[in-house]
C-alpha cells in the first residue's frame, strides 16, 4: 500500500493505492479530508475519475461547510437527538455513572463510555421504533443489532436482521424515523428500485426532503 497527495483543480486529495482492491472509491470526511482509494491503475484513470467526481466532491465539500458537527465539551455535555444537553440532565444519568468509575485523564477511557451509553440509549429508544412502524407495514423482522459504523446509518439482511447504527441517537427524530422506515422497506424490496422508494414515501410522505436532510448531518457519523 503507498500513500501520496494529488493536487486536482485546486483539490488537495489523499491518495491510497491498494493493489487488493476491486474497486475504486472516494470519500468526503466531515474535516473536509478527500481521500481516493484505488488499487494500481494509471495516472490517466485516476485523472479521469476525479473529473467525473468532481461536480459531486465540490458539493459534498459545500455541505460540510455548511453543517459543521455539532461540538460537546467531553464530561460536561452530551448529543442527543441533535441538541446538546448538560451532562446533568436524567437521560444522562447512566452516562455519569460509568464517568465515575473510570480514569478520566484517559480520553480514550471517556470516549469508551460514550459510546457504551449511545449504545445502550440506542437501544433502548430504538427497538419501540422499529416495532411501531414494523406493525405499521405489516413487516416482520427477525433480529435488530446495534453497532458504531462509519458509513451508513443501517442494514436489513436478506434474513430480515435490521443493523442500526448506534449513533443515529445523535440525529433529529424526524430522520430517525426515515432511517427505520427505510430498513423496514427492505424486507420487501432488497434494492433501491422505484417500488422500493414508493413503498417508503408511501408511510414517510416527506421521504425525498428527509433523505437530503439526512445528507446534512453524515458528519455524525465518526
Amino acid at each position: 500500500m503507498s500513500i501520496n497527495k494529488i493536487n486536482f483543480n485546486d483539490l488537495e486529495i489523499l491518495h491510497i493505492r491498494k493493489a487488493t482492491l476491486k474497486n475504486s472509491y472516494i470519500t468526503i470526511k466531515k474535516s473536509g479530508i478527500i481521500t481516493l482509494k484505488t488499487s494500481n491503475v494509471s495516472n490517466d484513470y485516476i485523472q479521469n475519475l476525479l473529473t467525473k467526481k468532481e461536480l459531486w466532491i465540490r458539493k459534498q465539500l459545500k455541505i460540510v461547510e455548511k453543517n459543521p458537527p455539532l461540538r460537546i465539551n467531553i464530561q460536561d455535555e452530551v448529543l442527543l437527538f441533535g441538541e446538546i444537553f448538560s451532562i446533568d440532565i436524567d437521560e444522562a444519568k447512566e452516562l455519569r455513572n460509568y464517568l465515575k468509575k473510570i480514569d478520566i485523564a484517559n480520553i480514550d477511557n471517556i470516549s469508551k463510555c460514550y459510546d457504551k451509553f449511545y449504545k445502550i440509549y440506542a437501544k433502548n429508544y430504538l427497538i419501540p421504533r422499529v416495532e411501531h412502524y414494523s406493525r405499521i407495514m405489516e413487516l416482520d423482522f427477525s433480529e435488530i443489532k446495534f453497532r458504531k459504523m462509519r458509513s451508513r446509518w443501517g442494514s436489513c439482511s436478506s434474513k430480515g436482521v435490521i443493523t442500526l447504527n448506534s449513533e443515529l441517537i445523535k440525529i433529529d427524530k424526524r430522520l430517525i424515523d426515515f432511517i427505520v422506515v427505510h430498513e423496514l422497506a427492505h424486507l420487501v424490496h432488497m434494492n433501491h428500485s422505484k417500488r422500493f422508494h414508493s413503498l417508503v414515501e408511501h408511510y414517510m410522505p416527506s421521504a425525498k426532503a428527509l433523505n437530503q436532510e439526512l445528507k446534512g448531518v453524515a458528519h455524525y457519523l465518526l
